[in-house]
């Protein structure tokens, strides 16, 4: 296996009333939440699908599928931990983690360094390597109606040589 590793990885949810919004493993105030089998932190799954996805090692719903009842409401920064032990068993440690939220609101840029924290404390990196972003559609898609948010992520993986 190389050295160096990049995977992207994508998740989509759709908005639902009663629910609280978790995006990069922070409670975002909202008026509506994420839907999903867990707690549907769209940013936390792309992160998960982009390291599985560097090293050929399938996608979150084959480590931890929406048809079992153990992953039901599960905080999604305990899968983020999970899938980073399975990288790190691998030999491998980040790089760096780029990712993008696609949303038409609310605005979560003020939650940025709260995110990065998160997410850095998890896989064991500086803040300084996860770079998160945020944009809309442009009114367009269903982004743009509001029926759903999106995440992108891409991640470099390297090898761990110590």
């Amino acid at each position: 296996m190389n050295d160096i590793r990049i995977g992207t990885g994508y998740d989509v949810h759709q908005w639902a009333e009663g629910r609280k919004l978790y995006l990069g493993g922070v409670e975002i105030e909202h008026d509506k939440g994420l839907l999903g089998h867990s707690d549907a932190d769209v940013l936390l799954h792309a992160v998960c699908d982009a390291m599985l996805g560097a090293l050929a090692l399938g996608d979150i719903g084959t480590h931890f599928p929406d048809t079992s009842q153990t992953y039901k409401n599960i905080d999604s920064k305990i899968l983020l931990r999970k899938t980073f032990e399975i990288i790190k068993g691998k030999g491998y440690l980040i790089g760096n983690l780029d990712c993008m939220l696609l949303l038409e609101r609310p605005k979560v840029m003020k939650y940025n360094m709260k995110m990065r924290e998160t997410i850095a404390a998890i896989l064991e990196t500086s803040t300084g390597n996860i770079s998160i972003k945020a944009t809309t559609s442009e009114k367009l898609g269903f982004i743009g109606r509001e029926e759903g948010a999106a995440a992108l992520a891409t991640v470099l993986l390297v090898k761990d040589t110590i």
